[in-house]
């Protein structure tokens, strides 16, 4: 038998070698026009400060792109049960195009206040504080200068952990108190996605942080999400006025529309004659998560999948309460990352929280922070495929 040159033996064990050296994402299945964010197009100068776009990736080929201009989560590309990866959150490639955008809070963190307090007001030791009213006639979402709308100060500790920090001066949106805010992003080996927040404050003054992540597992803005089947881990949830306000009621989920507590399409019961579905147009309300003895850390609040990707996300949280939102007021003004509209209905959030206009209501879990304390808060976005 005729002898390989040694040459050509070596040229060909260089090529093996390079060739398992680039097995990257570049090899991988991407979905068809997936596009990754550039990071000139998020590097401007808003306020003074500089606007950075940040990634995150682990040893599976996940990735989350974030921009410190409002802690927004931008991409977060994962893989379906065959292998291919696409982005499952609904947003844009560049800065310009989240300054314009009708949606303000797409992939954003919230505060001071995440969801809204009724008619703008409340108040600490017989004090009253005023807020804009931003969705008459309530406040929602910290204000027009909420957390959603401010460079944050980033700092990326490694290939997979981004720190975020923002102080917020006394009186800021209205709120008492130098509220300093920390927010670590985490993108693990086992997929999961951690948000951990912490603030402090030297007046007492009310919290209420989340991430209002939009989601399509489908592949964002591909199609509906009312195919996609939803799990929550919750037996009550807070029912609404007309202006999305908790009535202060915290009522069974059993034999309504928001019994959630097996997997359901989530437009199964979208057509029902329920007041609360009129209310919100559909799916806007806080859902109060059961309680799980002896677990101190994140505990299951939600789990939802897509049959026709097999793409699954998990949501765990120390919070008491999450709102689920079903892209009801999304109209299809907005362009997405494909040059495709945003339609009804096309995303969904599931955003960990305290219930809504709390510090108006004795009852629900309080949001009060004192000077001395820590607010502490975690969530958990973990990802896996089934057939």
């Amino acid at each position: 038998m005729k002898k390989t040159p040694r040459l050509f033996k070596n040229v060909l064990l260089i090529f093996i070698v390079i060739t398992m050296t680039h097995c990257s994402p570049t090899d991988k299945q991407f979905a068809e026009g997936l596009v990754f964010p550039d990071p000139e197009n998020f590097s401007t100068i808003l306020d003074g400060k500089d606007v950075k776009l940040y990634t995150l990736t682990n040893k599976h080929g996940l990735r989350v792109d974030i921009t410190n201009y409002g802690g927004r989560i931008v991409t977060l590309i994962v893989p379906d049960k065959e292998g291919v990866f696409d982005d499952i959150v609904t947003g844009y490639h560049s800065i310009d195009e989240y300054l314009a955008s009708g949606e303000i809070y797409f992939g954003a963190l919230i505060g001071r206040f995440g969801n809204r307090i009724a008619r703008g007001k409340f108040s600490i030791d017989g004090k009253e504080y005023t807020l804009a009213i931003n969705n008459p006639p309530n406040h929602l979402h910290g204000g027009p200068g909420g957390f959603h709308h401010v460079v944050w100060e980033g700092d990326q500790l490694d290939g997979q952990t981004l720190k975020l920090r923002y102080l917020s001066p006394d009186m800021e949106e209205g709120y008492p108190g130098n509220l300093d805010v920390t927010v670590q992003y985490t993108l693990n080996d086992d997929n999961e996605l951690h948000i951990d927040y912490l603030a402090t404050t030297d007046k007492k003054t009310v919290v209420n942080l989340t991430s209002h992540a939009f989601f399509n597992l489908g592949g964002e803005g591909n199609r509906t999400i009312n195919d996609h089947r939803l799990k929550i881990f919750a037996d009550h949830y807070t029912p609404v006025d007309e202006t999305l306000i908790p009535t202060g009621a915290i009522e069974p989920v059993a034999d309504t529309p928001f019994d959630f507590s097996g997997y359901t399409a989530i437009g199964e019961r979208l057509g029902l004659d329920h007041p609360q579905l009129v209310y919100g147009r559909g799916y806007d309300h806080n859902f109060v998560l059961n309680k799980v003895p002896d677990v101190l850390g994140p505990r299951l609040a939600a789990s939802v999948y897509d049959p026709a990707t097999g793409r699954r996300m998990e949501v765990l949280t120390t919070e008491p309460g999450m709102q689920f939102y079903g892209g009801n007021f999304l109209t299809g003004e907005d362009t997405g990352k494909r040059g495709e509209p945003y339609g009804h209905r096309t995303s969904f959030c599931l955003e960990t929280q305290h219930f809504p206009d709390s510090p108006n209501q004795p009852a629900f879990p309080s949001t009060l922070l004192r000077p001395g304390e820590k607010y502490e808060s975690s969530t958990v976005y973990r990802f896996s495929v089934q057939d």
